[in-house]
């Protein structure tokens, strides 16, 4: 990295901590909520699953319709599919994850594929997507892509509903479930057009950037043709902040959806790099934060660890731990550059979960890096809402890229 995009990076993470102490207070958006409680595994429980994995990624292993709670209210049929994809570990597991299918009768050619990344749930097979009814605001805007002629099929990530640990925030392993199940859908018999592109929120829009930089190359012999991706709420660089996490870092408490996603940074961390052993500097409370992180799902968390300091979970650096930073880059970091494709970056200005030097921050790489990016700015919206608000712009920018 060179030295003005050092400069660049450390001006709007100070100011992101700045921004994160304003908005320690701010209430949560209420169409971001997820479910909670039993899963409903439309009859393919594969939490246990001990058969056998196909050597290929993307290989379709089964498939259900799916329960018709589960549906999409713009939706016509749906399944939850399982198959084959690469974990953190580089070795192949499985995922699960849903199908949705457009109503009425498919065009010539089939229907164009967007491959949905979700945001933060939890990492706890009882928080698997696939396995809950939809938010009230992904309802609206799922069925908006289905109303526009898509279908979606939306990957609940490996190691959710899977055996293993979902590596939170891990954008490679994520990139391999977001591409790898848009090649078992093809597997399906049904009227699927090769075109298809990646819209992600959150969590997922990290995820998404990454599924999009390695798109060509994970789906490379499949057929598939990948036109361009959709991120709102990008938690990009945010590795700059967590390196630094220690007894006097971050200055001030956070709000509880930032404490919940410290927990599973650092949890999926632990398990996907366990040679760094970050808790031989974390404190008895910091290691009971990794444990609830690994178990607990994000509504549960975020409220149980409001008001929590987060230094008190540390009683050294993180930085003390010799290539700590290069790991913890390489596990987390959103790619700046390498992409082949179309990249529309949405950011809402209210947001306090993601705050607004994130997505700004990367969208100077990108274009200091001659990336095909667009940024569209929402300033009275807020991390959720501004998923919705995004349409008016993203609508035009993927029937752009899927014509």
């Amino acid at each position: 990295m060179s030295r003005t995009t050092r400069t660049l990076v450390s001006v709007v993470t100070g100011l992101g901590m700045v921004l994160l102490a304003l908005g320690s207070t701010a209430p949560a958006h209420a169409d971001d909520a997820v479910s909670v409680g039993i899963p409903n595994w439309s009859g393919l429980d594969v939490t246990e699953y001990s058969g056998p994995i196909p050597a290929k990624a993307g290989t379709l292993i089964a498939k259900v319709p799916l329960a018709d709670e589960l549906n999409l209210p713009a939706a016509g049929d749906a399944y939850r599919i399982q198959y084959s994809s690469l974990n953190q570990h580089g070795k192949m597991a499985t995922g699960t994850g849903a199908v949705f299918l457009p109503k009425g009768k498919a065009p010539a050619g089939g229907w164009p594929i967007i491959s949905w990344a979700h945001g933060t749930v939890g990492m706890n097979d009882d928080c698997t997507p696939s396995a809950f009814p939809r938010s009230e605001r992904d309802q609206k805007y799922l069925g908006h892509w289905l109303e526009q002629g898509y279908a979606v099929v939306a990957a609940d990530y490996v190691g959710l509903g899977t055996p293993g640990l979902m590596a939170y925030l891990n954008g490679v392993t994520a990139a391999h479930a977001i591409v790898d199940i848009v090649v078992a859908s093809h597997q399906m018999d049904l009227p699927f057009a090769k075109r298809w592109a990646i819209i992600g929120q959150s969590q997922g829009a990290a995820a998404a950037l990454n599924g999009a930089r390695y798109a060509t190359e994970f789906s490379r012999g499949s057929g598939l043709d990948y036109r361009g991706v959709v991120a709102t709420g990008i938690p990009a660089n945010l590795e700059y902040l967590y390196q630094n996490l220690g007894p006097v870092v971050p200055p001030v408490n956070l709000p509880g959806g930032l404490n919940a996603y410290t927990a599973y940074i650092l949890a999926g961390f632990n398990d996907t790099r366990p040679d760094m052993n970050i808790t031989k500097v974390m404190t008895p409370k910091g290691i009971a934060r990794l444990a609830e992180g690994r178990t607990t799902c994000y509504p549960i968390l975020k409220k149980s660890l409001a008001g929590d300091d987060v230094r008190t979970w540390f009683r050294a650096p993180l930085m003390s731990i010799p290539g700590l930073s290069p790991a913890l880059h390489k596990y987390m970091a959103t790619p700046y550059k390498g992409y082949d494709r179309p990249i529309f970056l949405g950011q809402g200005l209210r947001d306090v979960d993601v705050p607004a030097p994130s997505a700004l921050s990367l969208y100077a790489q990108m274009k200091a890096n001659n990336q095909p990016v667009e940024l569209f700015v929402y300033p009275e919206d807020d991390h959720s809402s501004a998923v919705l608000a995004s349409m008016k712009d993203s609508t035009p920018f993927v029937a752009r890229i899927l014509r």
